[in-house]
This record gives C-alpha cells, structure tokens and sequence, in this order.
C-alpha cells in the first residue's frame, strides 16, 4: 500500500483520508505545486484485476464529462489511480439542519439533471457518495463515484449482469433487469432524501432478498402518521418519486427536491 511521499506521476501522498469498498482515498500534492492538494484514489493490490481497473477508468471518464459545480472534478488518471477534487467536509450526514440537508440534495439533484441531459446515469446515488465542503456555505455539496455509472447512448445494448449500485437505494426496475435510466437515479436519490432527513432509508430489512422483496412488492412507507414534524404532502411526494413503474415518477430531481423542499418549508421557521 502507498505510504506518505510515495508518487503517483506528479503526485505525492500525504496521509490516507478514506477508503472504498476496493480503494483507498489519500490526501496528495501535486510534486510542482506543493500547495495544490487532491484526492488520490488508488486501487488495493487486490483489486487490480481488468474488471477494477476498467471500473476506475469508467469513473475518471464519465465524471471529466460533466463540468458542473457539484460534481466532483477528475483532474488526472493512470491505470489504476486518479486524481481527483479533495472536499474535506466529510459526507451529507454530517449536516446539523434540516436547511442544510435540503440544500445538499438540491445540490445533487441539479447534478444529477445535468448527467441525465448529458446522457449519464450515475446508478449509486446514496449519502456516503454525498461530500460537502468544510464551508458548506460557499461549496456546498458534491457528487462522487461514478464507477458504476452508465451511458444512456454507449451502453444501450450492454444490459448489466448484475445490479451493481448500493441495494438500500436501488430502483424496482433495476431488479428486474431492466437498463438504468434517469428515473432510476431519482428513486435513489428520493431513498437518499428520507435517509437524511429522518435518520433510515425507506427500507431497512436485513438481508438481500428481504430488501429486494421491499423495492419490489412493498408500499412506500408514509411517515406523516408517525413522524409529527412530517406533513401528509411529503408523502404524496415521496411516494411519486419512488413509484414502483419508473414512468410515472417526477420528469427531474429537482423538480422532486424542490417540492420535498417546499412541503417541509414550515420547520424552517
């Protein structure tokens, strides 16, 4: 495993900050530019077989696409690291206020719509691929990991062979085989949404088939009956972003963000 001063091109390892299910995240420098710092993610020796490494260069390639501000920024790659923007805030989890959280996803959402006009689904919307700057004032929050991304163009006859996002958040329709779509992503980012805003995503069961049986067969929890700040319109909303046939939920995140927004306006006063 890389150590502090070990090089990756121009880049220099400070310290670990992070790791994934198959890398590690260092804080780096740039070697010309000692003040300039990155995020290293760099496969475990483990992981640098064909399928990781083609998996991180997907990643590089799809988020270099998207020149958006709350994106992450993918500035340089080799085989098996990149170098990439470094937000030091830690995850959306870490936000104290309703406020805040709503801002993030708003944040998300609008990047997410701007993957979608530009032929992108990301397919692993969820809070730890949520960062937010150290000032969320200025920064605020930030889409990461597009490893498991899909081209809406590219990939239209490649159908996965298996679900490859975080199954807590992933669509009805993905188990069912179905290609990824714009839509998948809004069901998502709506499991993201209750997971920040009331501590758990919409499912919770333990095992695999349990929760895959959730997506597919279960209502949509209604949290107005038993969650006093929650309004019955949160319901209504959240129910339409996760509806089970992908047709028939919002046309945009943002246009669901803004509505989840305005329904749970009351509490900000």
């Amino acid at each position: 495993m890389p150590v502090p001063d070990d090089r990756f091109d121009e880049y220099v390892v400070d310290s670990v900050v992070g790791h994934g299910g198959s890398t590690t995240i260092y804080r780096a420098h740039d070697r010309s530019a000692p003040d300039r710092f990155v995020a290293l993610k760099v496969l475990d020796p483990r992981h640098r077989d064909p399928v990781w490494v083609d998996r991180l260069a997907r990643e590089f390639a799809f988020a270099s696409r998207l020149d958006h501000p709350h994106v992450v920024k993918m500035y340089e790659s080799g085989r098996e690291w990149l170098a990439m923007q470094l937000i030091v805030g830690g995850t959306a989890t870490k936000l104290t206020t309703m406020r805040d959280r709503l801002t993030a996803l708003a944040d998300v959402a609008s990047a997410l719509d701007f993957a979608h006009l530009n032929g992108i689904v990301h397919c692993d919307v969820k809070p730890t691929n949520i960062l937010v700057f150290e000032d969320f004032s200025q920064g605020g929050a930030v889409l990461i990991d597009f490893g498991s991304a899909h081209s809406l163009a590219e990939d239209a006859h490649h159908r996965p062979t298996r679900v490859e996002g975080s199954l807590p958040y992933t669509a009805p329709e993905l188990l069912h085989g179905r290609l990824p779509s714009a839509a998948a992503d809004e069901y998502a980012l709506a499991c993201t949404a209750v997971q920040l805003l009331t501590g758990a995503p919409p499912f919770t069961s333990t095992t695999k088939i349990a929760l895959m049986d959730d997506h597919l067969n279960q209502p949509v929890p209604r949290y107005a009956r038993r969650i006093e700040w929650i309004p019955h319109a949160f319901d209504s909303i959240l129910a339409k972003a996760m509806a089970k046939d992908p047709d028939l939920r919002y046309d945009t995140c943002s246009e669901f963000i803004r509505l989840i927004t305005r329904a749970l306006s009351h509490n900000f006063t």
